[in-house]
């Protein structure tokens, strides 16, 4: 097979063409009901990193199994980080990200966590216009579409040892993407879990790896079962302050217009439509507090009509609004509650910059296609 180099500063990527890449007819029927994380492009990306030779083989490969020793410290001490981001398609067919910087800081600040190699903001966004150069065809256009990209990085030595990994790759695969939720754009019920926590100070909270995501599982079977979306965490030191969502961070809005969030205390992923929210309310004029919220300010906000509206935001869900918290001692808010105004006011806005249809006026976009 014909494997052609091309070169990016300061890594060369190389391209090896996939064999197997879907037909036109195939891929236009998957992007007609793509759903979410179920199908995934024709290619790959993959850059290897050692102690003695640092990042190097930058390669856009056909998509496939890794293949792993079962000695990979990965598969036993757990030692691996991800980004998660989306590609949108213009109106013009132009294919856009969103913030790529930030995302290329948080995986450098998950790195140092979780003692992994940093790779360069240049390198991490060249690798999403590596990928995109072969796979934009798989960007779909329907409203609400989107092509989700994952670059992850794994310890991938085989050995068996408590200490950082010398050897680790780094990858991107993308999948066509639909609604986070199968509901759609809908208010959601959300269930509390008062048995586990999340993350506690001094943990990997602030990180986005897998283990975090683990934990989560257990209370989010618990949140299905009760007919909820999500599940909710309290802080690990007092068990009653709001921390986070399974993936999502959460906002309160306030009769008076202001916003209110929980801080960044460590424990928090530091998550980019977070901050992307609360940049587009402060270009409102209106306040948004970073602070510890606890379970009495949620119950008596609801009940003295304090607080109108509860959303949770990220990267897959975008903003998703909120209708009760549900736990097994516990029930805020009403399932039957209308998103809020100002909720789905703020979606739109967002939702207008990444897709191209109002103006950018916080350089927030990266073309990939150009």
């Amino acid at each position: 097979m014909t494997v052609t180099e091309t070169t990016s500063y300061p890594l060369r990527f190389s391209l090896t063409p996939s064999p197997a890449a879907r037909a036109e007819a195939e891929r236009e029927e998957i992007l007609a009901d793509p759903g979410f994380g179920k199908h995934f492009t024709d290619h790959m990306v993959s850059i290897d990193w050692t102690t003695a030779a640092g990042w190097h083989d930058a390669q856009v490969i056909p998509y496939g199994p890794l293949m792993l020793d079962p000695a990979a410290s990965v598969l036993h001490y757990a030692q691996e980080i991800f980004e998660g981001l989306k590609v949108y398609r213009h109106a013009d067919g132009s294919l856009h990200t969103f913030r790529p910087e930030a995302n290329a800081r948080r995986l450098q600040r998950s790195a140092q966590r979780l003692a992994l190699p940093e790779l360069s903001v240049e390198d991490f966004i060249e690798s999403l216009r590596r990928l995109v150069a072969v796979d934009g065809q798989w960007v779909p256009s329907a409203p609400e579409t989107s092509l989700y990209i994952r670059p992850f990085m794994i310890a991938n030595e085989s050995f068996l040892g408590v200490r950082a990994a010398h050897k680790v790759g780094y990858y991107v695969i993308a999948s066509p993407a639909g609604a986070y939720f199968a509901a759609g754009v809908a208010p959601v019920k959300i269930w509390l879990s008062t048995e586990y926590s999340r993350a506690g100070r001094g943990g990997t909270g602030a990180a986005k790896c897998g283990g975090n995501y683990a934990s989560s599982l257990l209370p989010q079977v618990e949140a299905y079962e009760n007919g909820c979306a999500q599940v909710l965490f309290l802080d690990a030191e007092t068990g009653s302050h709001v921390d986070e969502l399974g993936g999502m961070n959460i906002f309160f809005v306030h009769k008076d217009g202001h916003l209110s969030t929980p801080a960044l205390t460590g424990t928090i992923l530091e998550g980019i439509t977070r901050q992307s929210i609360i940049t587009l309310a402060k270009d409102r004029g209106l306040t948004v507090d970073e602070t510890t919220i606890t379970m009495d300010d949620w119950r008596d906000g609801i009940e003295s009509g304090d607080i109108t509206e509860v959303f949770a935001c990220g990267t897959a869900a975008v903003i998703t609004p909120i209708s009760q918290l549900l736990g097994s001692e516990i029930s805020i808010g009403n399932p039957d509650a209308p998103a809020g105004e100002l909720t789905m006011s703020l979606r739109r806005e967002l939702t207008d910059i990444q897709y191209g249809r109002t103006p950018d006026r916080h350089g927030w976009l990266t073309r990939l296609d150009a």
